[in-house]
């Protein structure tokens, strides 16, 4: 379960005397702060400080501890993450720490800067005397705290938890804490610090860990994983294996175990909107309006068809009378008549009334005739070619330049006309064979079917072999396959006759100078070595073209039908279809991750840390004592408890147990226990400690600080047993 913060304000600061000391556990994770004597601390939150800036003013704010996800939308944090004063459990930031112990003061209530109450305040063992003096150094010069005692909080977890019977005054306190991992032997109800041992991996860890693995695995997802959430899907989720290499196949396998262990987190996901299929009613309006539309749109183009015609008739008329007016006109007047009217010569209206003409039957909708357009296209090659028939002899040397002008004019427009006719028989000649295939089709659907995938099957076999032979030359490796391993194998007839001509061309002349290119015919070797000469060269290929027109009947016809991809080495890779994102793109699936990250504690060196794991350290922490004796190996052995956050995970005591088994003697007793509760009981420990009558007798005071300085710290170490 995730660890719950308490910052609410207190309001009985001065309710409290003076002598009542305030216990801080100034844990790497958590800090936590309240009243000696009581079963919990007051308040609770995170160890971190962060200090973004406002959004509109500007300023720069401090936030300590939890913050609400809904009030940074104010701040600009991308500059400014969060930050902790530790170091490996060691407080080395103590800026940040000030900022630390101002919330927490502020929240027990007190209102000055002087806070007039002892203080007991936790630390990691063997803490530097640096850190230590730092510390006394906040305490005294900047709160004015009476008397200060410096205790281990997993000596304080051990403590408490041998009042209430759970471990022996002899035993090890194995604490796998957020940043470090230590153990301490205790004797006699005493920690020995000379044989303590410790190792750089904990929480942090293994949620750095999972929050990478997650992050690989789903890059798509990675703004989900934030390190708050992470950090509870750790807590929820993970557990230690027994044999990790057994686990691990176990996943491997698939098995139903393996299925059942698994684990799934949903994130959000809004599924598409869903068209439904419109009404009878809504068709049946939809298509009344598209009627209605069709109906105005046609009576609009009818009006101005309408309205062309009477045009295009009365212009047809004005024509034909200006025709009969020019019959009745003297020759003489003719020149006079037309300047009047516009036109320039007889020919002109008339050319002008076909025009109109055929204008009118467009409109009208008549068909052309087939005469009228012979005639009209004679008209019109005797108008443009008017000096091809005519004899040279008769014609100025102008007059002979526009006929030659007009003679390749018309014969090139021959030659479309001619190429115009080819395609329009070829298109009547492919609708004739699809009209004859689709007969086949209706009169017999299977056999037809079939036939068009034997035909297809034919093509593509005569295709690939010629693809074949046009890469390897017709050449083999005897086994029907294509080993051309050589370019003169790859090379067609053509190709290998232009190399050949390159090859000899300097010789053909003699073995003496070389005198090729001083004759003109020399040159009519880059003839023969044109590629436009090649009868072989790359074009549209019919077969290819058959072959592309039955794959596309095929799908049309065929849904089963699969068309044959292309085997060739410079065909790009298919561009992935994208799709719909359905409700199993939006799950993190938590498998073989449940335990890998934790197994970290046991073996650091996953994570680049070269130091032994939390089951050898006992063995190191027995290794370390002055003295040796097998029976208080035994003893401590007996009674080893578990505390600190990561102690939580499921399965580390039997994997921690068997883990010490392998490295004591045959037989040798081993306990294991955890603490009553791992995370509060170094804050409860302190707490019941300071209440004791004897505390003042284990405190700092501020006078000894001015007095003896700070090198006193040095020496000084907290008895637990009072």
């Amino acid at each position: 379960m995730p660890f719950i913060s308490k910052i609410n304000r207190q309001s009985d600061y001065n309710l409290f005397r003076s002598a009542t000391p305030l216990v801080i556990d100034n844990g790497a994770s958590y800090f936590r702060i309240g009243w000696a004597g009581e079963d919990d601390p007051r308040v609770i939150f995170r160890n971190i400080v962060q200090r973004p800036r406002h959004k509109t003013t500007g300023e720069t704010v401090t936030i300590v501890g939890d913050h609400d996800p809904a009030l940074l939308k104010y701040f600009d944090c991308t500059r400014s993450g969060p930050r902790s004063a530790f170091d490996s459990n060691v407080v080395y930031q103590f800026e940040i720490m000030e900022y630390i112990l101002d919330f927490g003061f502020d929240r027990m209530g007190a209102n000055g800067s002087e806070i007039d109450h002892p203080v007991l305040i936790t630390e990691c063992v063997c803490n530097p005397v640096q850190s230590r003096s730092k510390m006394g150094e906040l305490l005294f010069e900047t709160y004015g705290v009476p008397s200060i005692a410096f205790g281990v909080d997993a000596a304080f977890s051990y403590k408490y938890n041998q009042l209430q019977g759970i471990c022996d005054r002899d035993g090890l306190a194995m604490c796998p804490g957020f940043t470090t991992t230590h153990v301490i032997p205790f004797i006699d109800g005493e920690p020995m610090y000379k044989g303590c041992c410790r190792t750089n991996v904990g929480g942090y860890h293994v949620t750095n860990y999972l929050k990478q693995l997650l992050s690989l695995k789903y890059p798509y997802h990675m703004g989900r994983f934030t390190w708050e959430k992470v950090e509870d899907l750790k807590m929820e989720h993970c557990y230690i294996a027994q044999d990790y290499i057994s686990e691990a196949k176990l996943f491997q396998r698939g098995t139903k175990e393996a299925e059942e262990k698994t684990r799934l987190w949903q994130l959000p996901w809004v599924p598409p909107p869903t068209e439904e299929p419109p009404s009878e009613e809504e068709i049946a309006r939809k298509a009344a309006i598209k009627e209605k539309l069709g109906q105005r749109l046609r009576e609009m183009a009818e009006a101005k068809r309408s309205s062309k015609i009477n045009e295009l008739e009365n212009e047809l008329h004005g024509l034909e009378f200006l025709l009969n007016q020019l019959e009745q006109v003297a020759e003489s007047d003719i020149p006079s008549f037309l300047a009047e009217t516009g036109y320039v010569s007889r020919q002109e209206i008339e050319s002008a009334r076909n025009r109109t003409t055929q204008s009118l039957r467009k409109a009208k909708g008549e068909p052309k005739s087939e005469q009228t357009e012979t005639e009209k296209a004679d008209s019109s090659n005797n108008e443009k070619y008017s000096l091809v028939n005519v004899a040279d002899e008769m014609l100025t040397p102008e007059q002979l330049i526009e006929k030659k002008k007009q003679l390749s004019i018309k014969s090139m427009s021959e030659g479309r006309m001619r190429l115009k006719q080819k395609r329009q028989e070829a298109e009547l000649e492919r609708e004739r064979k699809q009209q004859l295939e689709e007969e086949k089709r209706l009169e017999n659907p299977e056999l037809y079917l079939e036939q068009l995938h034997a035909k297809y099957k034919d093509l593509s076999e005569k295709v690939d072999q010629r693809k074949r032979l046009k890469t390897n030359g017709g050449h083999t490796n005897g086994n029907n396959l294509s080993g051309g391993v050589g370019r003169g194998e790859r090379l067609n007839a053509a190709q290998r006759e232009r190399m050949r001509l390159l090859t000899t061309a300097a010789f053909d002349r003699g073995k003496g100078e070389d005198t090729f290119g001083a004759k003109d015919e020399d040159w009519q070797l880059y003839k023969l070595m044109s590629r436009d000469n090649d009868d072989d060269d790359e074009g549209p290929d019919e077969d290819d073209a058959e072959l592309a027109r039955i794959s596309s009947r095929l799908q049309d016809l065929d849904p089963t039908f699969v068309p044959k991809l292309e085997t060739s080495t410079s065909q790009t890779a298919e561009v992935p279809r994208a799709r719909p994102l359905t409700k199993e793109d939006f799950q993190i699936v938590f498998g073989v991750e449940r335990f890998r990250c934790p197994e970290i504690l046991f073996n650091p060196n996953w994570v680049a840390v070269d130091q032994v794991g939390l089951d050898e350290m006992a063995g190191v922490s027995m290794r370390r004592l002055s003295y040796k004796d097998e029976s208080l190996e035994s003893r401590l052995t007996s009674s080893i408890l578990l505390t600190g956050g990561s102690s939580l995970f499921p399965g580390i005591i039997e994997r921690l147990e068997a883990g010490i088994r392998m490295i004591r003697p045959c037989g040798s007793p081993i306990k294991i226990v955890r603490a009553l509760d791992p995370v509060m009981d170094a804050w409860r420990g302190a707490s019941a400690y300071a209440s004791g009558p004897q505390f003042h007798t284990q405190t700092f005071s501020k006078m000894d600080y001015y007095e003896k300085g700070e090198d006193w710290l040095r020496s000084y170490q907290l008895k637990y047993s009072l």
